[in-house]
């Protein structure tokens, strides 16, 4: 019946906005009366400001709400996009830390896993960027996935609020507290739980950092289908939990494509397993993939098994000028086409953030001396094959030299000179707070 009921309704506003009428007209916000017209339109000014009227003297919008009300659905979806800053009042249905909640996570975690000092909980309470700041009175480091469930599960039962926290390398300000939540980070769950170096599935807690398990890789002849500027200091479990991108997203795709399975503690304290090892699984819903990018909003990923490519032993790296940026656009389109299976990173970056890196980075030098261009492209190439693969990168560039699409460049000619042209890339990230580029 309430579906009729919205269908009705429905039909009814489109009649009204289709009935003829005289041509509309625009009222500046605040004066004057809308605009007597049987068609949509306009108010004026910007897209961002649009005020949509129909018949008569009521704002559209304030019809739709009307309705909204009496049928008690939504018949407006919107999306809001910027950055104007929005005063946000703590919800009072939340409850604040007490002596009790003290002693109970001490007997559960230990002392020195419930951490109150104020100089360590300042950096917990400041995302990377400084620009958000947290007021936590209380860290909690569990050692375990049934801690990090007996943690949730109290505070659910207190209805205290809670924020997940990894490396805190996000810009984002997601893994800081907006107010006093309580603070659980998981470095100390930094385990490798085992690795199947035949199908080179590892499985890990979510604690451990990127560049630990990328070093463990290594060793092994593997290596980590992600890696990022933050990866010394980025976990895991953060990076699934925001979906992170990383600089090899172009040869093995993002994480939703090589994470098999994780393991995650909802709100409520129950632990959901679905650290599965197949690659190829079709039974039944694919729920960990909800999880990817939901940044502890379903729950807290406590475990992760994730596919790892094998190390390739040929790799080469060139570092190229643009330019105009539509020259990067299609050198990108003759990469792929030219370098196909062998190319694994293609990054790009301009004038200012060359320049950028160059006064503010200790250690980065200009790879095209002696000015700066407009852009500049970085491409890695891997394979097995090192003659082969890096005959087909110089064909290419000739290629791209020829087609105008490059105007200088330079091939790393060792290992040394490959990371120094990473370190430009690596270092992009730019802290607003300190007005400089850093690493």
């Amino acid at each position: 019946m309430k579906m009729d009921r919205w269908r009705a309704s429905v039909r009814r506003i489109l009649n009204l906005a289709s009935r003829p009428g005289p041509a509309p007209r625009s009222f500046a916000a605040g004066r004057g009366n809308p605009a007597r017209s049987g068609s949509l339109h306009c108010s004026g000014r910007s897209c961002r400001e649009t005020q949509f009227y129909f018949g008569h003297r009521q704002p559209l919008s304030m019809h739709l709400r009307e309705t909204e009300f009496a049928l008690g659905v939504s018949l407006i979806q919107s999306r809001c996009f910027g950055s104007v800053a929005t005063r946000i009042q703590r919800n009072p249905k939340f409850a604040t830390i007490n002596s009790d909640d003290i002693r109970y996570f001490r007997d559960l975690l230990g002392d020195k896993s419930v951490i109150q000092d104020e100089d360590a909980l300042l950096a917990a309470n400041m995302d990377w960027m400084r620009k958000y700041k947290g007021s936590s009175k209380l860290l909690l480091l569990p050692r375990s996935t049934e801690e990090v469930s007996q943690i949730l599960k109290y505070c659910n039962s207190r209805c205290l609020g809670v924020v997940p926290q990894g490396g805190n390398t996000g810009l984002v300000g997601g893994s800081v507290p907006v107010f006093d939540e309580v603070i659980v980070n998981l470095g100390a769950m930094n385990k490798v739980i085992s690795f199947d170096e035949v199908s080179g599935i590892l499985v890990s807690e979510a604690g451990c950092i990127l560049e630990s398990l990328m070093n463990f890789l290594d060793n092994k002849g593997f290596i980590m289908p992600l890696d990022l500027g933050s990866k010394g200091s980025c976990q895991i479990g953060g990076n699934v939990s925001t979906n992170a991108g990383g600089l090899r997203l172009l040869r093995y795709g993002s994480l939703h494509a090589n994470v098999l399975g994780l393991e995650a503690v909802l709100a409520n304290g129950d632990v959901l397993d679905m650290l599965g090892t197949l690659r190829k699984d079709n039974t039944g819903y694919d729920l960990k993939h909800l999880f990817m990018g939901s940044e502890g909003s379903l729950g807290i990923v406590t475990k992760v098994s994730i596919l790892t490519p094998p190390k390739l032993s040929s790799v080469n790296v060139a570092f190229l000028a643009c330019t105009d940026y539509l020259s990067c656009q299609k050198l990108l389109l003759e990469a792929r086409r030219k370098l196909g299976e062998v190319l694994s990173a293609f990054e790009f970056l301009d004038e200012q953030a060359m320049d950028l890196a160059l006064k503010h980075l200790e250690g980065v030098r200009n790879p095209l001396p002696p000015a700066l261009h407009k852009f500049y492209v970085l491409i890695e190439t891997t394979g097995s094959d090192e003659q082969s693969d890096k005959e087909k990168l110089e064909a290419f560039l000739v290629h791209a030299m020829e087609g105008g699409l490059i105007s200088d460049g330079v091939v790393a000619q060792d290992i040394q000179q490959a990371s120094s042209v990473w370190k430009i890339r690596y270092s992009r990230s730019i802290d607003e707070s300190r007005g400089c580029l850093q690493i």
